[in-house]
């Protein structure tokens, strides 16, 4: 029995000198080291039973913290997929050992790092990682509306825009409604735009008036407009044309569009209507000239 608690007693001299060489190690900055000590001596102190419980219990406060100052050094490093896996061994470790602040800190972590990573990617112009990582976050927490609105960015410069308005639509649904509408509304714009010049006339309605689904735009009024002119739809052209005075009557072009629209109600026989968009026009630099003679004509 003498010889059996000698043994004891040794072993234990060990496992706290291995322990205090874990804390020399914390102190001069060695910190894996100082894991790997703390790590041995938690395992050696568990077999010693009751006799090495301070040192189990020591360990396991200590170990999770080391852990989790290692991971935030790989935050620190922007070294970001080996932090979220550091992290994930933190939050295993902090569970097993009950450290709840650090078990919480850890699953905050988490999505701060990726998002971190998502934003890095994005920055640099690499949509298709961005995207990648975006979605990433997505598939953890469907209702993160930052993380849906920023991987419509990535997929709208990756030319991904199907997928970029479903997650544009996304984020909207989760608080990011402004932002995310301004966005759907800018891609329908451009492709009414294109759908014009492309003299794909009712593809250019359908887009033109869906951007104002999403945000007022009077620039896709005009388009609308120009669009159902061009394609013999007068009657609309007069409706998209109206909006677009009513969105912005100080445009530039205003009296131009006020002539157009007076040019298209003398086309439907509409004199009373003709006259009242041929005055607006009055005072356009190039048109006002015309618009007086059709006013005199109509009389």
């Amino acid at each position: 029995m003498l010889a059996l608690g000698a043994a004891f007693a040794q072993d234990l001299a060990a496992v706290t000198e291995l322990y205090n060489s874990g804390a020399e190690a914390v102190a001069a900055g060695n910190k894996a080291d100082a894991l790997n000590a703390f790590v041995n001596a938690l395992q050696q102190a568990e077999a010693l039973g009751d006799e090495g419980q301070e040192v189990v219990t020591n360990c396991k406060n200590i170990i999770p913290n080391l852990k989790m100052s290692l991971a935030k050094d790989l935050i620190k490093e922007t070294k970001f997929d080996e932090a979220v896996a550091a992290l994930r061994d933190v939050e295993k470790v902090a569970e097993e050992y009950e450290a709840l602040d650090v078990l919480d800190e850890a699953k905050t972590l988490i999505p701060q790092v990726k998002m971190s990573k998502a934003g890095t990617l994005l920055n640099a112009k690499d949509y298709a990682a961005a995207a990648a990582a975006y979605q990433d976050i997505l598939s953890e927490n469907p209702n993160d509306g930052t993380a849906a609105l920023r991987l419509g960015v990535a997929l709208n410069g990756a030319g991904d825009v199907e997928k970029a308005k479903a997650a544009f639509e996304q984020a909207a649904a989760n608080g990011q409604a402004a932002t995310a509408n301004k966005q759907l509304g800018n891609i329908y714009l451009k492709e009414a735009a294109a759908a014009l010049k492309a003299k794909k006339y009712a593809d250019a309605v359908t887009a033109a008036v869906k951007v104002n689904d999403f945000t007022e735009n009077a620039q896709a009024w005009q388009i609308a407009g120009q669009a159902s002119q061009l394609g013999g739809k007068n009657n609309d052209a007069i409706k998209y044309f109206e909006k677009y005075l009513e969105a912005s009557p100080d445009a530039s072009n205003a009296g131009a569009i006020a002539y157009t629209v007076g040019a298209l109600y003398q086309g439907a026989k509409n004199n009373a209507k003709a006259k009242e968009f041929y005055t607006k026009a009055l005072n356009d630099p190039k048109y006002g000239a015309e618009a007086k003679k059709m006013l005199d004509a109509l009389k």
